[in-house]
């Protein structure tokens, strides 16, 4: 590797040199007014179609708003949350059509519109884990007072700091992750947020969950990259058709057979890409709701009256699960204190099972009392939801922390009243799910050419074949689904860059070090610093609101 300036610079900031032989693809499409109008008019029916949707909610749940600020706060943080979504979509989903576009399987703009849609697909489809995965991250005692002035300074920092990143790495031409920053984000938002109530830093944030994620994160482009290497060996020993190994011939497109494979992979990436980035966006849309309009959206009023029995039955089991533990003890007063303090600390106190237990039978009481969640009048849902949360999560740490303490017959009643409680709490509309579809499908198709160049050009050393394009392509949907399966956020740009780069390596075509090491200090630097400006910014608008 020569130190050359121009391979010495930030992806981005070169004019890329070595496809041109080989016909670089034509990366500027046509511009049409045609296009440009019927973009803007999809913008315009989204927002729409969100108004609207919130509209009916609100008037089905009864609640008649005082005032009007609640929801321009309500505008302003979804307009805010679906932007981070759309720079999501032009930030990581160019990984998934830089492939077809330098194979020329597909025209630029036919891919990128092509992958856009099929991430709406994804995002759809997707089942929810990963969104709830991300909250549990957050401080309880933030959670628990979302609708407050440090609920709202929470969401704007951690939204907001999030997509200054993704903009900056995207202007020069660096794939990092949108899943680290926000989880840096929140893990900043959670150290402000303590040290600013006179706690250590590290309380503020479950490191257990953090830790989970962040082996995901860390694991993802080391797996992308060795198993995308490996699976290309394998290919070259299994099929020793030459055409698959080879170099684009100028602007031509590959054999037919060949250009389905790379389409059917591409989709495949868009498709879990939106599947599981999709899902950061919604839970974080369902707290602006709950903070803004809780008697809409803290509790699912969709559930049928049926659930009742349901709840009650698993209500009961837990309760006598828990009160078995608190044998000796009695709770005066507000149980509520020492169940957060538990979730908060993780550390089982003299009152901890008894205060649980008292909390399990008043949530009981309150849904027995109102015959079911649709009933639950206004003035009571924030309060129902919250004790709802808080013992799902006391329920969550305490089959983690002491399931050795209980036995497999408990832990099951405990998990089937835990489910009972998400199912109340932790639901997704079928609006949200279309907003963030559509904006991360609408982003999908803007800006994405700048991380493309990078990862079809700046990455090996020589021209990115068929075989390559499809082994990075195969592991990192494979990957993705995978992760989202188990409710784990992993990042598609990541695991599909070290692909591209695993398939150079096992290829013996060389790497672009100064690229590698631009993308190696992105991911380094990428943590800290959303930390870092999640949590000055939380400083500021807790002062502010």
């Amino acid at each position: 590797m020569s130190g050359s300036p121009a391979e010495n610079a930030l992806p981005g900031l070169i004019e890329p040199a070595a496809p041109t032989q080989h016909g670089r693809p034509n990366l500027d499409g046509n511009r049409s007014i045609f296009a440009a109008i019927a973009f803007l008019g999809a913008i315009t029916a989204a927002l729409l179609y969100v108004a609207y949707s919130i509209y009916i909610d609100v008037d089905a749940s009864g609640a008649r708003p005082a005032t009007y600020l609640p929801y321009i706060l309500l505008f302003v943080a979804l307009v805010i949350a679906l932007g981070f979504e759309f720079v999501n979509g032009f930030h990581d989903t160019a990984n998934a059509v830089a492939t077809v576009i330098y194979t020329h399987s597909l025209p630029a703009n036919v891919a990128v519109v092509w992958s856009g849609f099929f991430n709406f697909l994804g995002v759809l489809l997707s089942s929810g884990a990963v969104a709830f995965g991300i909250v549990s991250l957050l401080p309880v005692e933030l959670i628990l007072q979302v609708g407050s002035g440090a609920g709202f300074a929470m969401v704007f920092a951690l939204l907001i700091a999030a997509i200054i990143w993704n903009l900056g790495t995207w202007y020069f031409g660096l794939p990092a992750s949108s899943s680290h920053t926000l989880i840096g984000s929140i893990i900043g938002v959670g150290v402000a947020n303590a040290m600013l109530h006179g706690r250590s830093g590290t309380s503020g944030v479950d490191w257990t969950k953090a830790t989970e994620i962040g082996w995901s994160l860390l694991l993802s482009p080391v797996f992308g990259f060795m198993v995308a290497g490996a699976l290309l060996l394998v290919l070259k020993a299994v099929v020793r058709n030459p055409a698959l190994y080879a170099e684009p011939k100028g602007a031509e497109p590959p054999p037919w057979w060949i250009r389905g494979l790379l389409i059917a992979t591409c989709t495949g990436v868009s498709f879990a890409h939106g599947s599981n980035d999709g899902q950061k966006g919604m839970g974080l849309i369902m707290l602006i709701l709950i903070g803004t309009v809780p008697t809409a959206y803290a509790l699912n009023r969709a559930l049928p009256e049926s659930s009742v029995a349901t709840f009650r039955t698993t209500s009961q089991a837990a309760s006598a699960v828990v009160s078995q533990k608190a044998a000796g003890y009695s709770v005066i007063g507000d149980p509520r204190p020492a169940v957060t303090a538990y979730v908060a600390a993780h550390t089982i106190e003299g009152g901890t099972y008894p205060s649980l237990a008292v909390l399990i039978t008043q949530i009981s009481d309150q849904v027995e009392r109102y015959g079911s969640l649709a009933r639950v009048p206004a003035e009571a849902v924030s309060n129902t939801r919250n004790d709802m949360y808080l013992a799902s999560e006391a329920l969550r740490f305490l089959v983690k922390d002491k399931g050795s303490e209980l036995s497999p017959t408990d832990i099951t009643t405990l998990n089937a009243y835990k489910k009972s409680l998400d199912e109340a709490t932790r639901f997704i509309p079928t609006w949200v799910k279309v907003a963030v579809a559509i904006a991360l499908g609408l982003g999908t198709m803007v800006g994405w050419k700048r991380i493309v160049v990078t990862v079809g050009e700046k990455i090996g050393k020589t021209h990115l074949t068929y075989a390559q394009g499809a082994s990075a392509e195969l592991v990192a949907a494979g990957t993705i689904g995978a992760a989202d399966m188990f409710g784990l956020p992993v990042s598609t740009t990541h695991v599909l860059s070290s692909g591209v780069a695993g398939t150079m390596a096992a290829n013996r075509s060389g790497l672009q070090l100064a690229t590698l090491r631009n993308l190696a200090m992105a991911w380094v630097l990428t943590l800290p610093v959303a930390m870092l400006l999640s949590g000055l910014l939380y400083v500021v608008f807790a002062r502010v609101f």
